[in-house]
């Protein structure tokens, strides 16, 4: 990739660009913004207020967070602590690098969550006592959870949520749970519990290994379901099996406990009749690793990442390897549309104790490079992240980081690896203050405007150095994923249409965006728009799609 720089003789040559290439990566910095938050960050969500909800579990003793104005939790069944005052879940505010507590009632430990067409963070399952609860957060600076007892039918411990077309969500597997079931039970259809045999097809006895499955939504409007190591392409609304893809090559599980991560690739071209969508995954165990890890072997993780192109007809997996293996990776959309792989273990399985060697350096991931140069090593954490990590991107560009309890309960002492309370924000090398004269500002729409399906409206941007390659300009918009244990559920990246840029002065430029054209390509609800130029994205505004 290269980079266009201003130079003496620009304008003297008749304004001829002179292209000079990247710096070598070595790539992304590092900063601590919370030493402590008080809580282990397992669960996250960003929502449209630039807020980050963050939980981790209420059965494992007292946080390092006391809850505000006497507030506790009573539950004379909990073994841990029968009266909690510390809190297990904040929220934190991005721009002002500050927390607040909140206070949650039932347990949501392994639990899911989706952000509703209005902005409400709903969050489903968990354990013990809060296994068949939904939790409500709203965006407000006062707000708390409010929590609905028994309003799932059944228990939802590791299952995983996707948001639907029709703004509905559907919440798909959990431990023992070969089913599916909709929210909110609106009508008769979405009050019923419907069997998936495909997940009793990939369960391991033992060893699970269909714990919250990658789920997609398909261009076709049917769901791409990846569980152990293979998938199906399903039509949820009648209940059939559409088609079944290869196995990955090799046949390793990649799903919870021994878990890799997965992404849906950007979706572009959203004006043509044939959109195509592809899905990478990435990391993972080996499949007689779970059952090692109790003998005391931890074997290497897996260093390959699958690609497959779902809307093909004759879909293959493409295998290609990593710099290292890495087991509980995140995989996080930058707006850009390159990926970043962050977190985990070099060894082991996820689970307490269950994974050795943390990896601290981040890869990137280029989708659009050749196979072989696709990998880009970047600089290295000094905090492992392991077993309940979490990351997630920020409307700034930066990755948020969080987590870490890879043992029972807050150790901080005396194991190899302690628990976690910080937080940290990764920013990837296209906020290098070298690339601020190529970093666009979104001048027009503002913060907040909502837009309609298939909606054309202008967009203009600005620039400290002239645009030279217009070509080289693209918008994107991204569906903020709800993270937790290496999947980030509704993680959606979108590459608009765009028409010609008019540019006006040295420093501004105006083009017609077309939104996607259904809820099937983007299902209703906030997400972040990007302008990009020449790879470097700019900070994103917050737009609704209804």
């Amino acid at each position: 990739m290269t980079i266009l720089l201003p130079s003496l003789l620009f304008h003297l040559l008749l304004l001829v660009p002179v292209t000079v290439p990247l710096p070598e990566a070595g790539n992304g910095q590092w900063q601590l913004l919370q030493k402590s938050i008080g809580i282990v960050a397992m669960h996250m969500q960003l929502l449209h207020n630039d807020r980050v909800i963050i939980y981790d579990r209420t059965d494992f003793g007292l946080s390092n967070l006391t809850l505000p104005n006497g507030t506790c939790r009573h539950d004379p069944f909990e073994q841990a602590v029968k009266i909690d005052c510390t809190a297990h879940s904040v929220e934190y505010d991005v721009a002002s690098n500050t927390f607040r507590a909140l206070f949650v009632q039932t347990d949501v430990w392994c639990s899911s969550g989706s952000v509703a067409a209005n902005g409400t963070l709903i969050q489903t399952g968990g354990s013990g006592d809060g296994e068949r609860n939904v939790r409500y957060f709203s965006p407000c600076p006062t707000c708390d959870w409010q929590e609905f007892n028994n309003s799932l039918i059944v228990k939802r411990w590791y299952s995983t949520n996707h948001l639907l077309p029709d703004e509905g969500m559907i919440i798909i597997g959990g431990k023992m749970q070969f089913n599916y079931e909709f929210h909110p039970k609106t009508e008769i259809e979405n009050s019923k519990l419907y069997m998936l045999p495909f997940l009793v097809q990939t369960y391991d006895k033992g060893a699970d290994n269909n714990l919250y499955p990658f789920v997609f939504l398909n261009v076709d409007g049917n769901l791409f379901v990846f569980a152990n190591n293979r998938a199906i392409l399903f039509n949820y609304k009648n209940g059939s099996v559409v088609r079944t893809y290869p196995v990955i090559p090799g046949g390793d599980p990649r799903c919870y406990p021994s878990t890799g991560s997965a992404v849906l690739l950007p979706l572009r071209n959203l004006e043509g009749t044939n959109i195509e969508a592809e899905v990478l995954i990435c990391g993972g165990a080996r499949r007689e690793a779970f059952h090692l890890v109790a003998k005391g072997v931890f074997l290497e993780a897996l260093d390959t990442c699958a690609r497959i192109k779902i809307t093909d007809p004759n879909a293959q997996w493409e295998l290609e390897n990593m710099p290292n293996g890495r087991v509980m990776n995140d995989m996080v959309m930058l707006p850009n549309g390159d990926v970043l792989l962050i977190n985990g273990a070099r060894s082991g399985v996820a689970g307490w104790d269950s994974a050795l060697n943390p990896v601290l350096e981040p890869f990137i991931y280029q989708p659009n490079s050749p196979v072989g140069s696709r990998f880009e090593l970047q600089n290295a954490s000094n905090i492992p992240r392991m077993y309940h990590s979490t990351a997630i991107l920020l409307r700034d560009g930066r990755v948020l980081v969080g987590g870490s309890n890879p043992h029972k309960g807050y150790q901080f002492s005396n194991v190899s690896y302690p628990t976690e309370l910080s937080l940290e924000a990764f920013s990837p090398n296209y906020l290098d203050p070298r690339f601020g004269l190529l970093r666009p500002i979104i001048l027009y729409p503002s913060s907040q405007t909502i837009f309609t399906y298939a909606q054309k409206f202008s967009m203009r941007i600005h620039l400290t150095h002239r645009l030279l390659l217009p070509e080289l300009v693209s918008v994107t918009m991204l569906a903020p994923p709800f993270n937790t244990h290496s999947f980030s559920m509704n993680q959606r990246l979108l590459v608009l249409s765009i028409g010609k840029l008019n540019i006006s002065g040295n420093s501004t430029c105006e083009f017609e965006v077309t939104m996607p054209r259904s809820s099937i390509i983007a299902p209703p609800t906030f997400y972040m728009l990007f302008a990009i130029h020449q790879n470097i994205p700019s900070e994103g505004i917050w737009i609704k799609l209804q």
